[in-house]
């Protein structure tokens, strides 16, 4: 203990310690410098205990379900959660780790995941699937942020993580280019589970960075059903409000 002490002590001292966010020195414990941390927007209760939208004190009437909850017989997914409003202050983080190689920030983000993820894993769950590139994006990106993220909430909550199964055989344009109905026509029919008999009965956790309109959630969720799992939840680093 004192030896690793005495390493880690060296190492800081030869390569310090830098905020994930905005690269100052740490003095602090942790990945982020306590200015950049207060300025993240933490989704905290009350929340719709389904799609885990915030509401606000008017909304929370005791039964806790958004109205769109309310007035919808039917979801795919058994809980959605989120950890972070997505905005200008979860932008940079998230945006870095996804499209500039911030690779090293996976760790952190899905800290957040299991923050925010606690209620479905009291709930149960069984295997933590990401959502999937298509090839020729993964071959041009180099790496599936949600993969990353997903192992790295594996590594914390000790669940394995199936990252073959669901896979992207239709090559869309990126969502970004997209918004409201748009974006549901872009994703239809791209997703399909390769390997089913590994999914089927189980309880899937699916994972993706940010969630705007859910419609790539959705897509999965279809193929995910059709392959026979038990239940869908979904854990997203930030969300659109």
């Amino acid at each position: 203990m004192v030896l690793g002490k005495f390493f880690r002590f060296l190492f800081d001292s030869i390569l310090p310690r830098r905020c994930r966010k905005c690269g100052q020195i740490l003095t602090n414990e942790g990945e982020l410098c306590e200015k950049c941390l207060s300025e993240l927007n933490f989704i905290y209760p009350p929340y719709c205990k389904k799609c885990g939208h915030p509401l606000t004190d008017s909304e929370n009437s005791g039964k806790m379900l958004c109205a769109v909850c309310l007035s919808r017989k039917r979801s795919p997914f058994r809980m959605s959660r989120s950890a972070l409003y997505y905005d200008d202050a979860s932008k940079n983080l998230i945006l870095a780790f996804k499209f500039m190689d911030k690779t090293e920030n996976a760790r952190l983000l899905a800290a957040m995941l299991k923050v925010a993820g606690e209620d479905i894993f009291a709930a149960g769950a069984d295997v933590i699937v990401p959502v999937p590139l298509h090839y020729t994006r993964l071959i041009k990106r180099r790496y599936n942020q949600s993969a990353l993220l997903a192992y790295e909430l594996g590594r914390y909550t000790g669940l394995p993580v199936d990252c073959s199964s669901l896979v992207r055989h239709k090559k869309t344009r990126p969502q970004v280019e997209f918004s409201g109905t748009e974006r549901a026509r872009n994703v239809k029919k791209a997703f399909s589970v390769r390997h089913p008999e590994k999914l089927a009965g189980k309880r899937v956790v699916l994972i993706d960075d940010v969630l705007t309109t859910g419609s790539t959630l959705r897509e999965c969720a279809v193929a995910l059903k059709k392959a026979g799992v038990r239940s869908i939840d979904t854990l997203t680093v930030a969300r659109v409000c």
